[in-house]
């Protein structure tokens, strides 16, 4: 995103959480999740959220949803304000703002062939034509890796790693601006968590698409970010350029949660590596 080009997402003072019944007369209120979070998306970005569990990312990714209502502040899209358009949300920001959720076997009718589970967003945004249909059908399953014969399959013929790019394949066949990616690798082995990293980078340089990654897994978020914001307790603690984040953290948990990455892992092995150089440079100071 340039200085000169509007954000495709901004996110303003937002405050959101979940509805709760206010007594037997007084209706519902919305117990907060999330506090105070300004943030923005450019076009083509990957902006990533962590933290532990319970921190607020995936709410943070909901509200942009609109599947979680809004106490307070903002949600602009395309510098249109998103925040109040009460329970009936656009189409087209529906077919804009798509999301691939942590269990593809969840998102997948069991009872569906694959080629159906892809063709309904299709025909709901209004695509009447077999023939386009099918052409779309079957280059998403070229966009994703897949045969085009598993298009004749049922979710369970298929392993986790070929349920989530058909979990892709569905978000993306609509050409979307933003896809909220909630945990879309963490149900994964490390072998396939590689595989569909590398395919969404390569997606995105194709389709142009931006990214909400929800992980907490730094190593991971370390590949594929642009930028990085830590959550903590519903806030967002810090937020920068992905290097400076990992190299150059300021804020006190975001050292902890750098400091607890394992140290069988290169992200775990670097962040111990720059902490003694740093010990080393207050010792000489000293």
């Amino acid at each position: 995103m340039t200085a000169a080009e509007p954000p495709l997402l901004r996110v303003r003072n937002l405050v959101a959480g979940y509805p709760k019944q206010a007594g037997i007369f007084g209706g519902t209120k919305i117990v907060p999740a999330i506090h105070d979070i300004n943030v923005e998306i450019g076009r083509g970005e990957t902006l990533a959220f962590v933290g532990e569990s319970g921190s607020g990312k995936s709410t943070t990714g909901r509200a942009v949803l609109r599947l979680l209502p809004v106490a307070s502040g903002s949600i602009e899209f395309e510098g249109q304000d998103i925040t109040h358009w009460g329970k009936r949300t656009p189409l087209e920001y529906r077919k804009d703002v798509q999301a691939i959720f942590q269990d593809p076997s969840a998102s997948l009718n069991p009872r569906h062939l694959i080629s159906h589970s892809i063709e309904l967003p299709l025909r709901r945004h209004g695509m009447t034509s077999k023939k386009e249909i099918r052409r779309k059908l079957e280059w998403a399953m070229d966009m994703v890796g897949l045969q085009r014969d598993h298009l004749n399959r049922f979710p369970n013929e298929l392993s986790g790693g070929q349920q989530q790019r058909v979990a892709i394949a569905r978000a993306l066949v609509l050409d979307p601006k933003l896809v909220v990616c909630d945990e879309a690798v963490s149900a994964l082995d490390l072998s396939t968590q590689g595989q569909i990293i590398n395919l969404l980078a390569d997606l995105q340089e194709e389709t142009g698409a931006s990214y909400l990654f929800i992980a907490h897994d730094l190593g991971l978020v370390r590949h594929i970010a642009d930028r990085v914001g830590v959550m903590n307790q519903g806030r967002l603690v810090e937020l920068g350029e992905t290097e400076q984040i990992f190299s150059n953290p300021q804020d006190d948990y975001t050292k902890r949660l750098l400091k607890a990455t394992p140290a069988s892992t290169p992200l775990g092995r670097d962040a111990r590596r720059a902490e003694r150089q740093r010990a080393r440079l207050d010792l000489a100071a000293a």
